[in-house]
């Protein structure tokens, strides 16, 4: 890093945060945009290069905002929360946005709004986090696993065979960035449209199966020309520490509705819920004189505090720039790794573009079985990968509760063959050349390994007796 170009601050006793922040350079608005460039932190890694998976991107903007923050004496949801909702709202060309604590609370919140209830179905794909499946239990509905297309994402020719009457909602998932075939969705819900049987007022507006997108990936995303969110109903993106814009935790729900739907009357239903049902906020009741509340509903704590909203001001001044860095990492390693062992991920497709938040290699079919070595040699250079995802039906809860991997079979060779690379916007092409390096030795060096005398793994087996009805209603 070239020091000289660096500024420390004219102070005698910074306090923390000018420490943290000192040598960083300024950032300023060189046009008339909207958002400002790319500047990395100077954290950097010192020999021996040492490659974490995923920090947290943090500029002189960041420290900016939350200065301001700790400043005010106000540091719960405020002013700033509000702020991140608007620009949300701008970024991703939605209707009206509102900032939740998580993703999963985001998804719980919708599925309440939707009137979601015990007998109701909710389709997800099985190559997915968990929360995926978790929010729709918490509902009390029941998940219906379908399986990928070769894109990681939900495959929509597999959706018709798993509509029934009980069917309420699609939760497609932005896999690694890439947002899911939504017009191809989009006819299958309309195709089912006759036999959609309403159970609750929103449902009815609908008239239709609801579209609510998994987008904790996908910030940034493009489909058909448009903002990524256009795709679903309502679109719910996580700000999770690890995702491509980050407020330490929290998630953010962009609405997106049919023409009919009041879209104000709405956004106020989901304030009003995600705050214990309670008239005013914690900020409004602060006021002199402004202690008087009511609790109408039964709503749920789900807030943003201003001092996580600061962290995602501070990221989003910056996010074009950050996601034009994060696809040349990308692109870098598409051309340095040694495509005669890994497959590359899709960033393009039809009309799809991606976010770059993942680099999903996966194996040639001939080198499956060495994954876990490659894994392992990359750790030992110090360079820190990641398996994106082990499918659902793999995981101890689902298959007490009955679900089975055989009904997921993409899924499940998927996830045997992939790897996530290490990709941020602070990350230079050193640090790519070095992930490119160690990847491709690991390749070449475990292809020689044998595994003859190797004890296969053993997978517990655990009765499927819990919920057979959903067996049955995944084996279709």
């Amino acid at each position: 890093m070239d020091t000289a170009a660096l500024a420390t601050p004219d102070v005698a006793k910074p306090n923390r945060i000018d420490r943290l922040s000192s040598g960083v350079v300024e950032l300023k608005n060189q046009g008339s945009g909207r958002y400002l460039p790319y500047q990395p932190h100077p954290y950097i890694f010192e020999p021996p290069m040492k490659i974490p998976f995923s920090p947290p991107f943090i500029t002189d903007q960041v420290f900016q905002h939350v200065q301001e923050v700790l400043e005010s004496g106000w540091i719960t949801t405020g002013p700033k929360s509000r702020a991140l909702e608007q620009e949300f709202t701008a970024y991703t060309e939605g209707q009206a946005s509102i900032a939740v604590n998580s993703w999963s609370s985001g998804a719980i919140l919708a599925l309440k709004w939707l009137g979601i209830q015990l007998g109701d179905e909710v389709i997800i794909p099985a190559y997915t986090y968990a929360a995926t499946a978790l929010s729709v239990l918490h509902a009390g509905a029941t998940p219906v696993m379908c399986d990928s297309g070769d894109d990681f994402c939900l495959d929509p020719k597999k959706l018709s065979a798993l509509i029934t009457e009980r069917t309420k909602a699609i939760i497609p998932v932005d896999f690694g960035g890439l947002p899911a075939d939504y017009s191809a969705i989009r006819a299958e819900v309309e195709a089912a449209a006759d036999e959609f049987e309403p159970t609750s007022r929103i449902q009815e507006k609908f008239g239709r199966i609801a579209i609510l997108t998994d987008a904790a990936h996908s910030l940034g995303a493009r489909w058909n020309g448009l903002s990524a969110a256009m795709g679903g109903d309502i679109t719910i993106y996580s700000t999770h520490a690890v995702k491509n814009l980050t407020t330490a935790e929290g998630g953010m729900i962009v609405l997106n509705l049919p023409p009919w739907f009041e879209v104000e009357l709405e956004e106020k239903w989901f304030t009003l819920h995600r705050l214990n049902g309670q008239t005013k906020d914690a900020f409004a009741k602060s006021k002199a004189g402004g202690w008087r509340y009511d609790i109408v509903t039964d709503g749920m704590k789900m807030n943003m505090p201003d001092i996580c909203a600061a962290i995602g001001l501070g990221q989003i001044a910056t996010y074009p720039s950050a996601l034009r860095r994060r696809r040349e990492i990308f692109e870098r390693y598409e051309s340095g790794l040694d495509h005669a062992f890994f497959r590359m991920p899709v960033s393009q497709l039809d009309t799809r573009q991606s976010s770059y938040h993942l680099f999903a290699v996966r194996l040639h079919p001939e080198w499956v079985a060495q994954r876990d070595e490659i894994i392992d040699f990359a750790a030992a250079q110090d360079v820190a990968v990641n398996v994106h995802f082990i499918p659902l039906p793999e995981l101890t809860l689902f298959k007490e509760l009955g679900y089975s991997s055989s009904s997921v079979p993409q899924a499940v060779s998927m996830s045997n063959s992939e790897i996530s690379l290490p990709i941020y916007p602070q990350m230079t092409n050193e640090m790519a050349d070095r992930v490119i390096e160690v990847m491709n030795q690991a390749a070449r060096a475990t292809k020689k390994v044998s595994r003859a005398d190797r004890p296969a793994r053993s997978r517990k087996t655990v009765p499927n007796s819990i919920q057979p009805s959903v067996q049955s209603r995944i084996s279709k």
